[in-house]
Formats: structure tokens, C-alpha cells, sequence
């Protein structure tokens, strides 16, 4: 019989911060490519999704470094979400917008849980550690 693993406080906020960023990579394709485009039929405003993309691997391996900068990294895409829902004379093209701020609200908040959690939990040896990089 295989052994039951707990579910913890952090792979709660790993798997949400990694949902989160997935689907901000998803929305920004398809908004860019398909859903709502700046010019018709797609837009180099794909490529925005590169950056997102670096990051997911060092969410997977749970490297605290990865989660401070992401949780950095998320304002800008957050800024341009908001301007774009503000901005945005279609109504589509704003409530995408308004979904990338939500996502990019929920992956700050799981980084930053994330990170919170785990210097605290961690053992004051490896708190200064992890606390330095």
C-alpha cells in the first residue's frame, strides 16, 4: 500500500502560485493571439508570456530565490492589466484584463505566503540560509 503524504500549507501555495502563473501565460496568449488582439488576426504582444515562463521551474522545485523575484516580476503584468481594464474601449478585451489582475493578485499572495511560511517554519540554521539566498 503507498504511503499517504500530507497536504501542507506549502504545496498549497506552491500549486497555487504555479496554477496562477500557468494561467496567466494561458490568458496571454489567447488574449494576444485569439480572444481579443491588439491588431486582427494576433499580435506580437504574445511575447510578453516569455518572461512567466522562466520562472516555472524554480517554482516546481520550491527555490525560495524563484518565489521572491516572481512575486516582483508579477507587478508589472499586474500594472498592465490594470491600465488595460481602465483603458480599453472593448468591453471583452477589459474584463481579460480585469482576470490578469486577479491572477496576478493570487500569485503574489501565494509567493509571498510561501516565502512567509517557510522562513518561518524552517530551523533557525537554515532560516539564515534561506534568508540570504
Amino acid at each position: 500500500m503507498p504511503a499517504m503524504t500530507r497536504w501542507t500549507f506549502v504545496d498549497t501555495t506552491r500549486a497555487l502560485a504555479v496554477g496562477s502563473l500557468l494561467a496567466l501565460i494561458a490568458l496571454g496568449l489567447a488574449w494576444e493571439l485569439w480572444l481579443a488582439p491588439l491588431r486582427p488576426g494576433g499580435s506580437w504582444w504574445a511575447l510578453k508570456v516569455l518572461p512567466l515562463a522562466l520562472p516555472l521551474a524554480g517554482l516546481l522545485k520550491q527555490r525560495m530565490y524563484t518565489y521572491r523575484w516572481v512575486s516582483l516580476l508579477v507587478w508589472l503584468y499586474f500594472t498592465e492589466g490594470v491600465v488595460r481594464a481602465t483603458s480599453d474601449p472593448d468591453g471583452f478585451s477589459a474584463a481579460l484584463a480585469a482576470l490578469e489582475v486577479l491572477l496576478c493578485l493570487l500569485l503574489f499572495t501565494a509567493c509571498a505566503l510561501h516565502v512567509r511560511w517557510r522562513l518561518k517554519n524552517a530551523p533557525p540554521a537554515a532560516t539564515a540560509a534561506e534568508a540570504q539566498g
